[in-house]
């Protein structure tokens, strides 16, 4: 049964935000998302993109559109029979990869903690990702190790995340969505948005 569902983060590093409705099967073990961002660093700059696994939230593709002062860019991320391709051209540095990582984008830790079940239990594994970066959409390959660390009552684990000296300890729901991203961000929903009160209206302003 497909799950749909939007997903909003505070991004701190790019002092912005990223957001997705994102739709989860976990039956064709499969994500889809469409998503937005925005950021004010490095420089400003806005994005839109388009994401789609294969079974076992393997990459199929990725489709990122960003604008900045610099003018505006396009990628084009495919996985096709175990070969990337990036705007068409053949990426044979990526070929270990089953994951891309857009930076900036909680989302995309999500499909290798699911497909190795390290929201659930016990489990230690590195990989490599196609890392795009934010905003200039270039592509290099990343190793990068996620640790299962231990399950909170909420139903809720904290998977420890590595990439060359850097290292942060994520909070992942049941679902395995990040809600909490120490030294990039945190999931914004109802119980932590300001509330506003019944029947007002966004955008109307009353003098």
């Amino acid at each position: 049964m497909t799950d749909a569902r939007p997903l909003l983060w505070s991004i701190e590093e790019t002092a912005g935000f990223d957001s997705a409705w994102a739709t989860l099967d976990p039956e064709a073990r499969t994500l889809r998302a469409d998503g937005r961002s925005s950021g004010l660093r490095p420089h400003p700059y806005w994005l839109t993109y388009e994401f789609e696994s294969d079974a076992d939230y393997v990459t199929r593709r990725m489709s990122v559109e960003a604008r900045s002062a610099d003018g505006s860019t396009s990628l084009d991320l495919r996985r096709e029979g175990g070969r990337w391709t990036v705007n068409r051209q053949a990426r044979p540095d990526l070929d270990a990869a089953l994951d891309l990582d857009l930076g900036a984008c909680p989302l995309t830790n999500t499909m290798p903690i699911l497909r190795h079940g390290l929201h659930e239990g016990p489990g230690d594994v590195t990989l490599v990702m196609a890392f795009i970066e934010v905003p200039n959409l270039a592509v290099r390959p990343s190793t990068q190790r996620y640790t299962h660390v231990r399950r909170l009552p909420d139903g809720s684990s904290i998977v420890r995340y590595r990439s060359g000296s850097f290292e942060s300890d994520l909070t992942i729901d049941p679902d395995g969505f990040v809600v909490d991203y120490p030294q990039l961000g945190r999931r914004v929903d109802s119980a932590t948005a300001r509330p506003r009160a019944p029947g007002a209206i966004i955008g109307r302003r009353e003098d």
